[in-house]
């Protein structure tokens, strides 16, 4: 019998101070998205300033967003953002798992949070941008309900995808 492990997704920070936070999440996702260009760096200081940000201060860098994160066994496993609305439309962007936790369920559950949250919030389309070589990530999108889209991002290897609440 193959262990799940139980893993509960919520707003970060909430209302529980203790709760674990996805600063080490997005440093991991940023880290290795700069190896997958090419443009690999040591460590977090070393990021474009844009992404360090948003590693060092989570809380700051998405003031007006909606941080996501799957918690299990104590420590965050996953994170996503779901940007402030804007025309009827929000953002999923920063899906992240720790590798340890992949393939049980956390990127599924933090998409299918997403888009109930988008929903609350009255925004009638959700849309996303992943590099082609995330290949799974892409995956996971199509069997939750995204569509690839025409670009609206200029860079080079992006799918640009969108899905309705």
């Amino acid at each position: 019998m193959t262990h799940r492990t139980v893993v509960q997704v919520g707003r970060w920070p909430g209302g529980d101070a203790s709760r674990p936070g996805p600063a080490a999440l997005l440093a991991a996702y940023h880290l290795r998205t700069q190896a997958e260009k090419g443009e690999e760096v040591e460590g977090v200081d070393a990021l474009p300033e844009r992404y360090r940000a948003e590693a060092l201060d989570p809380v700051a860098a998405f003031a007006d967003d909606v941080v996501l994160v799957a918690s299990a066994e104590g420590r965050a496993v996953g994170c996503a953002v779901v940007t402030a609305p804007v025309d009827g439309e929000s953002e999923l962007k920063r899906l992240w798992t720790d590798d340890a936790y992949r393939g049980q369920g956390v990127g599924s559950a933090l998409v299918r949070a997403a888009l109930a949250q988008a929903a609350e919030s009255g925004v009638r389309t959700v849309r996303l941008s992943v590099w082609e070589w995330r290949t799974g990530a892409i995956g996971l999108y199509e069997r939750l309900g995204f569509t690839v889209v025409e670009s609206w991002d200029r860079r080079d290897g992006l799918v640009c995808m969108r899905a309705d609440t």
